[in-house]
């Protein structure tokens, strides 16, 4: 085996694994075993496994696949490894090489790969390959086009149905500055749990809810705008339940949480206190159908006790009413807030004020199409075979049909990106096959790789291009405790892993006065406020001081003010995988504002969308934030971000603007990212920013590591 140099496979490969000849009976085992060999393929770059063939019986020495892949790489590899396995036979792995600067000049490759490792001298895999790098991909160079579409979705596009953009529960009249438009028209910052009420409310047949959490007790209407319907001022479990006895089917799909029990004998809230049997018993005896989800069929304990931590994730409502002249008009809301406690707020983000009105009991035109993460072990009437599955932009590994559509959409966004890119996520880990230590974490979601390439493409032809990624400060759950500082010790890979690929090329290209976060940037949010101290005889630090993050929950990508995907879906593994969690997202443009249709920069919906989370996070609108991509807006930001940081770490209160903060690390010009000098603990909650690596294999983290299932 030859050593080869490393360079990034960055662009489609597209691949057939053929067949094989000659594999003796000594490759597995005896011959007397023959009749059983059920021989497969997997295919590695580095550490990441990005496809595999499905098993077939081979009666013969020559098994025949014939199996097309289409597969978008992010990849730093010297070779492409083809792993040929017998799973009832033996765990060994033989296997063939390509090299990786052979798939890169594009020619079409077509065979016979000798297996190293094999008895036999003429074992080979036949491989057909060609390769597109993303430079010179039409599809990726021009950007969004008004004819954009996800290549490789399930769901086809939509047009001429209705988008509206939420960015907060709800938002306050008035509350947030006005937004201009092209052709003199106003961004409408709207009031989507208010908004959800009315359309419940005016169902006529139909009311579908699907949340990881759903609370019965939670009030979606607590500042209304505008006059209630009879009935508004139930809590939602009420009103479903009003709705359900005027004859309108009323079904839940909530996820099961197999740590939590409510009956007779027992009562636990469980681990992650989604309320799910609390609600479940509530719709007990009624006309609402409420199911809960344990996303996976536990036929037997063993090989499946991990799967009881996937979840059924997605987050939508929808209801049917009355169109226009009396037409039936289907209406979703979708994204990554579910109706349960700890959701509701508004664009001030409290933390004092209202706890005893708005949050009493509850602190805690486009054309769009539909993504998801999914497999046909949730879903009825997925294909059962490889040809069937491809037909449907399906995926087929292990007997299984795999939805990855919103990861598609993610990667293609990114790769037509031509300005810059704007990311508010609850998680951000991925690409582990590059990570500086532990790259068989599993985590081999592309999408911080993409981000990172699209900024080195970006830096070669010496284009302006700016990443800004918002996060929460830490992940759910407390910041010292092993899962959390686990998740930590993951992000913290990634991040190092994106500024050290940017740096490289900095350097590479001799950029004078230049710094990766020039580039790339994470901000989390905040918030101080002053409160009467006349009951607060044991106050935590964080009370003491009048300060506490802001919990990034939101899971969505802005491109170019051209093109938004919003959904349920976090930046991680278990969200991107399609074969973990199960999620739903949705991208959406409009034709009429792109910048190829305007030939200069729109400023339509998704513009206003961005800016008005903008005017939220930053407090103010300035004209630098037309141009995102633009050094001075970065430094704007990041001088904004700074000294808010500075403002919420001290011990007399000081007021920020608005509520964006840096993310507490520090940059070096090389790409290496430390704690901020000072800052190595979170403010008043402890645990490092950096976190540890875990010392178990994180089966209930946000990564979740792949598991080796040889002989399932």
């Amino acid at each position: 085996m030859e050593n080869n140099e490393t360079i990034y496979l960055h662009g489609d490969m597209d691949l057939v694994i053929v067949e094989a000849r000659r594999i003796t009976s000594t490759e597995f085992v005896y011959e007397d075993f023959r009749r059983l060999r059920h021989p497969y393929v997997k295919v590695y770059l580095g550490e990441a496994r990005v496809a595999q063939t499905t098993r077939v019986r081979a009666d013969s020495q020559n098994p025949m696949w014939n199996e097309h892949f289409e597969l978008p790489l992010a990849h730093p590899v010297d070779q492409v490894r083809f792993a040929l396995i017998d799973t009832y036979i033996s765990k060994k792995e033989i296997g063939a090489f390509v090299p990786a600067k052979r798939i890169a000049i594009g020619d079409l490759i077509d065979e016979w790969f000798p297996v190293v490792g094999s008895n036999g001298t003429y074992t080979a895999i036949r491989l057909q390959i060609t390769f597109t790098p993303c430079d010179i991909n039409p599809s990726y160079t021009s950007g969004i086009s008004e004819d954009y579409s996800v290549k490789r979705s399930y769901f086809p596009m939509r047009h001429g149905g209705k988008l509206t953009l939420y960015q907060d529960a709800h938002v306050i009249d008035g509350r947030l500055p006005e937004i201009g438009l092209d052709y003199g028209r106003k961004f409408e910052q709207n009031k989507c749990w208010e908004d959800i009420c009315h359309t419940i409310w005016e169902a006529h047949n139909l009311i579908y809810v699907i949340g990881w959490s759903i609370y019965h007790k939670v009030r979606l209407v607590r500042e209304d705008s505008k006059q209630l319907p009879n009935g508004g001022d139930l809590n939602l479990g009420e009103l479903l339940k009003y709705k359900s006895q005027q004859g309108v089917r009323v079904v839940l799909l909530i996820w099961d949480d197999k740590t939590s029990h409510d009956n007779c004998f027992i009562k636990t809230g469980g681990l992650m206190k989604t309320h799910d049997k609390e609600t479940r018993n509530f719709f007990k005896h009624s006309p609402v159908t409420c199911v809960l989800d344990a996303r996976y069929r536990i036929n037997n304990v063993i090989p499946q006790v991990c799967r009881i931590f996937y979840s059924q994730h997605q987050k939508c409502v929808i209801t049917d009413t009355k169109g226009h002249e009396n037409n039936r008009k289907i209406t979703a809301f979708l994204g990554g807030l579910d109706l349960c406690d700890g959701r509701y707020d508004t664009p001030d983000h409290h933390l004092y004020d209202d706890l005893n009105t708005l949050f009493k009991d509850d602190y805690h035109n486009p054309i769009f199409r539909i993504f998801r993460s999914v497999d046909s072990e949730s879903v009825e009437g997925f294909p059962r075979n490889v040809l069937a599955a491809k037909e449907q932009n399906l995926v087929f590994e292990k007997k299984c049909a795999i939805d990855r559509s919103i990861q598609m959409a993610y990667i293609q966004a990114i790769r037509c990106a031509q300005r810059f890119i704007f990311i508010e996520n609850q998680y951000f880990i991925g690409s582990s096959f590059a990570w500086t230590s532990k790259r068989k974490a599993g985590a081999n979601n592309l999408i911080p790789m993409e981000l990172a390439l699209k900024i080195v493409s970006k830096i070669r032809t010496k284009e302006r291009f700016s990443v800004y990624v918002v996060i929460p400060m830490w992940p759910e759950g407390e910041p010292d405790s092993d899962s959390v500082r686990a998740i930590l010790y993951w992000q913290g890979q990634t991040i190092q892993m994106m500024y050290q690929i940017i740096a490289q090329e900095l350097k590479s290209a001799n950029f004078e006065n230049a710094h990766p976060s020039d580039y790339l940037n994470f901000y989390c949010l905040g918030n101080r406020e002053e409160r009467h101290r006349e009951e607060s005889s044991s106050d935590s630090t964080s009370e003491k001081y009048d300060r506490f993050m802001i919990y990034v929950h939101s899971k969505g990508m802005i491109v170019d003010d051209e093109y938004v995907i919003i959904g349920s879906a976090n930046i991680n593994q278990r969200s991107m995988a399609g074969h973990r969690d199960t999620e739903i997202a949705m991208g959406a443009y409009q034709p009429h504002y792109t910048c190829t249709r305007k030939k200069e920069h729109p400023c339509g919906q998704i513009y206003g969308y961005r800016m008005s989370l903008w005017a939220e996070h930053l407090g103010c609108i300035e004209n630098c934030f037309k141009y995102p991509e633009n050094l001075e807006c970065v430094r704007y930001i990041n001088n904004v971000a700074e000294d808010n940081w500075k403002r919420y770490t001290t011990e007399e209160y000081n007021q920020l603007q608005g509520h964006i903060l840096k993310y507490p690390i520090e940059i070096g010009v090389d790409g290496s990212v430390n704690p901020l000098p000072g800052h190595e603990l979170f403010p008043d909650v402890g645990g490092l920013v950096l976190g540890n690596p875990p010392i178990f294999p994180p089966v209930i983290t946000a990564l979740t590591i792949e598991r080796n299932e040889i002989g399932k």
